[in-house]
């Protein structure tokens, strides 16, 4: 299965994808805000890289590539599901930034997932990615009030949270 945007493709990851994908993982802009492990060798990266390849197969989860012009760019993935309720994450290697990508791909993923049954797709943000704010808003998420604190690489981060309700 693939969803078709505008300009992208979003789908399954396969063995060709793993260098891009482990750029990905391991770009220092990338990990500010997209949680990610600290990979000791490549080894750990090529592993992740392989369970998330696997994941993007699952017909029961929502893991998948963003491409474009068949070329991996950046990850849309469950988070965490609850009942009709969906949460994604969101990551594009950094060349790709500021040219709608995240958007569109958020876009095509939300009417997916509303096809399928969801009733709800929420996302978050730490508060220093004004960034994904956008995109969020732009997708035609809203701010939910709900607000959590993490601590992720020795800083402790606010998250905040968007959603969008099937019509």
């Amino acid at each position: 299965m693939e969803i078709t945007t505008r300009r992208l493709t979003l789908g399954p990851l396969s063995e060709g994808d793993r260098e891009r994908v482990i750029d990905l993982f391991t770009n220092d802009t990338v990990k500010q805000t997209y949680i990610l492990p600290d990979f000791s060798c490549r080894e750990e990266a090529i592993s992740l890289f392989q369970r998330v390849m696997t994941l993007s197969h699952a017909p029961d989860r929502f893991v998948w590539g963003i491409f474009l012009d068949g070329a991996f760019i950046g990850l849309l993935n469950e988070t965490e599901r609850e009942g009709d309720r969906i949460e994604l994450g969101y990551a594009l290697l950094p060349t790709y930034h500021n040219r709608g990508y995240c958007t569109e791909a958020l876009v095509g993923a939300i009417g997916y997932l509303f096809e399928r049954g969801f009733a709800a797709v929420t996302a978050a943000a730490f508060t220093e990615n004004p960034a994904s704010f956008r995109v969020m808003e732009k997708a035609g998420m809203e701010k939910t009030g709900k607000t959590e604190e993490l601590e992720y690489r020795g800083k402790n981060h606010t998250c905040v949270y968007y959603e969008i309700r099937k019509p």
